[in-house]
Formats: structure tokens, C-alpha cells, sequence
């Protein structure tokens, strides 16, 4: 018999809701992709670099022009100077270099602080690096860092803490004054910090995303980690970045050359060039994702359901208390698909311990409009 080195851990939820979406014909806001195509230029340009034959191994850390812009645009957007060459790495995906950043600095019997609710990639690359998660709750119904719990749950073993900012799935952000705190408190502290910032560009209402590359203290233990799938609707590229100090960066790559060692060539290339060509596309993310969610708040109003507009992501919450209050989450997302033709995400599943009291749903509304008016229709007749 197999012993299982992760035996808690099954299907995950997102591949749970996407087939049941797929079996019952319901319109999909489960699982967080899109489901409109990316800039054109942008798709033009893999097929020309496919025609130009870029179609063999890229450089281990990622081809040069890109790991170039990625600096642009970190200098661009938060004013921070960092090496392409020692500071920056393409991985097949956020979620590769995530697990390669752990692998890197946990050792067996370590100990990591994740704020629950949190992505659940987290937990299982720990256990697999010999190490143990801590698990605190993010409070109240903004959801917010507890920082007399951190300071409590600090220990001897504490190696490496993780952040997730803007936060999936409750879209909360993160402050400057919070940066400070956690620098205050790990000071003096031997312990390292991945944030995932996949969702940086994704931040609404004038707000402005607060990076840990604009963080001094923090930058000099941190991996930054951040996907080209979220900011230029690609999610099925599977290609991301993670920034660390060049000593970091060393550890992380030893890891990154054995898992993957490097990702898809083409796709690569044509990033560069749309990043070159077009810098400013960025900068008009927030208001076009913000746009959707306001549209698909508005279209909600008339229904049964309560929420507060979410400051980042494209992630809505949204609370199902007066529907099925009778209901877990999780027997509420399957009834709310089979019943009603609308999957989505019950957000216990990011919870250690789940809140007994809540009764809240992700719903993705990175899609078109027809599908945002399509699901809202079908979520107002509840």
C-alpha cells in the first residue's frame, strides 16, 4: 500500500466546481480564470515567435528580455530598482515558484505562518518541505491581519511567514502600516517572507497596491511572487515571476532547475514584447476589471444575497445567510449549481478550521458581460 506523504489532501476544490459546472451546464464563476481572450498583439506575437523557431529551452531563469521588463516594470509601478539578472525569475506559474520558495528555506520540523482563509497550494508544499503551518485567522468581515496574534504565534521554530495581498479569496489589501508591523515584529527575528502579489494590478476604488518590493526591511528576507496569467488574462500560460534578493534568488533557483527548470519559450517572448510595446496596459487594469465588478455588484443588488464590494482581485464574496442559512458552504455551492446553474467557491475550503457562522461564496467576475448579466439573472430569481 502506498503511504501517502499528503494524505489529507484530495481533488481540489476548483477542479471540483469546474466539473460539476461543466456536468450541470452552469455558468462557471468558480474557478478564477476568464473567459475572454487576451490583447490581441499579445497572441500575435506567440504565433510569430513560434514561427521563428523560439520553440526550444529558454534560460533556466527565464529569456532575458523578459526577466528585463519584469524590472521595468517594478521600477515603473513601485520605484524600486531590481537585477534582471540576480533578482528576477520566470516559473511555469505562480504556484511553481511558491513551492520552489518554500522548498528553498523550510527545513523539517520549521514552522510557517499562513493567514487563513488562504490558497490552498500553501499547506502541501510545506508538509512536503518536512515543515508545519500555523494557521491565523484574518479578522472581522474586512479581514485583516490580527497582529497581537502574530506576535503570539512567533516562535523559536517560525521560518518563513506568507502573505497574500490583494487577498484571494476575500480581496482584501494590505497597508503600508501593516509592512511596517511585520518588520517591527520579525526584526530580530532568523525567518524569511514569500509574498504573493498575484493579483497586484487588480486593486480598485483609487486604492494603490502596497508592494513588499517597495519595502526595504521586508525585500531583503522576501520572495515577491506575481503571474502574467492574472494581469494579461492568460491563466492557461501557467507563467509567473518570483523577485528575491540575489543570495534568495541562488536558493530558489537550485529548487526552480529541478522542477521545472524553465518555462514555455514562446509564451516568454511574447510577453516581453507586449510589455515593451504596450507598458501602459497595466495601468488601465484597474478600471477595466473595476468596471466588472461594479457591473456585477449593480446586477446583484435586486437579489437576496449581502456583500461589500471587494477592494482587489476578481473575486466577489458574497453572503447566502437569508437564502440557506441551513447550509454549509459547501452544500450550498453544490445546491446553488445543480439547483440553480451558478458554480462557485465556498471559501471554508481556505480554512484550517472554518468559521462556523459564515456563510459566504467566491464568484469570479473576470468574465464577459452576457455572462456576469446570464449568472446575476439566475442568482436574482433565488
Amino acid at each position: 500500500m502506498i503511504r501517502s506523504k499528503l494524505p489529507n489532501v484530495g481533488t481540489t476544490i476548483f477542479t471540483t466546481m469546474s466539473q460539476l459546472a461543466a456536468q450541470t451546464g452552469a455558468v462557471n464563476l468558480s474557478q478564477g480564470f476568464p473567459d475572454f481572450n487576451a490583447p490581441l498583439a499579445l497572441l500575435d506575437a506567440v504565433g510569430r515567435h513560434v514561427a521563428a523557431g523560439h520553440n526550444q529551452y529558454a534560460p533556466m531563469t527565464g529569456v532575458a528580455a523578459l526577466r528585463e521588463q519584469v524590472a521595468c516594470k517594478v521600477a515603473r509601478h513601485y520605484g524600486v530598482t531590481v537585477d534582471a539578472e540576480l533578482e528576477v525569475t520566470i516559473t511555469p506559474g505562480a504556484t511553481e515558484a511558491i513551492f520552489c520558495a518554500i522548498q528553498a528555506v523550510i527545513q523539517a520540523g520549521d514552522e510557517v505562518i499562513v493567514f487563513d482563509p488562504c490558497y490552498d497550494a500553501y499547506a502541501p508544499a510545506v508538509a512536503l518541505a518536512g515543515g508545519q503551518c500555523v494557521h491565523l485567522q484574518l479578522s472581522g468581515d474586512d479581514f485583516r491581519i490580527d497582529w497581537q496574534a502574530f506576535a503570539e504565534a512567533l516562535s523559536p521554530r517560525t521560518r518563513l511567514v506568507i502573505l497574500n495581498a490583494p487577498h484571494n479569496p476575500s480581496g482584501a489589501l494590505i497597508t503600508r502600516a501593516d509592512l511596517d508591523q511585520l518588520a517591527q515584529l520579525t526584526a530580530e527575528r532568523d525567518l524569511y517572507l514569500i509574498s504573493d502579489e498575484v493579483y497586484e494590478h487588480l486593486v480598485y476604488d483609487g486604492a494603490q497596491h502596497v508592494s513588499v518590493l517597495a519595502h526595504e526591511q521586508l525585500y531583503a528576507r522576501a520572495f515577491v511572487v506575481s503571474s502574467f496569467g492574472k494581469s494579461y488574462h492568460v491563466t492557461g500560460w501557467k507563467t509567473g515571476y518570483v523577485i528575491a534578493p540575489p543570495a534568495l534568488s541562488v536558493e530558489l533557483r537550485k529548487v526552480h532547475q529541478y522542477v521545472n527548470f524553465c518555462g514555455v519559450t514562446p509564451l516568454q517572448h511574447a510577453l516581453a514584447d507586449f510589455m515593451a510595446e504596450q507598458p501602459e496596459y497595466l495601468d488601465q487594469l484597474p478600471a477595466f476589471y473595476q468596471a466588472k465588478r461594479d457591473l456585477f455588484c449593480d446586477l446583484l443588488q435586486g437579489s437576496r444575497f449581502r456583500f461589500t464590494r471587494t477592494p482587489g482581485t476578481y473575486f466577489q464574496l458574497v453572503d447566502y445567510s437569508a437564502i440557506r442559512p441551513d447550509l454549509n458552504d459547501v452544500e450550498m455551492a453544490q445546491w446553488l449549481t445543480r439547483e440553480h446553474g451558478v458554480a462557485s467557491i465556498p471559501i471554508s475550503v481556505f480554512y484550517q478550521q472554518p468559521v462556523a457562522e459564515q456563510r459566504l461564496l467566491r464568484l469570479c467576475f473576470a468574465k464577459r458581460e452576457e455572462t456576469l448579466q446570464h449568472a446575476a439573472e439566475k442568482l436574482c430569481a433565488i
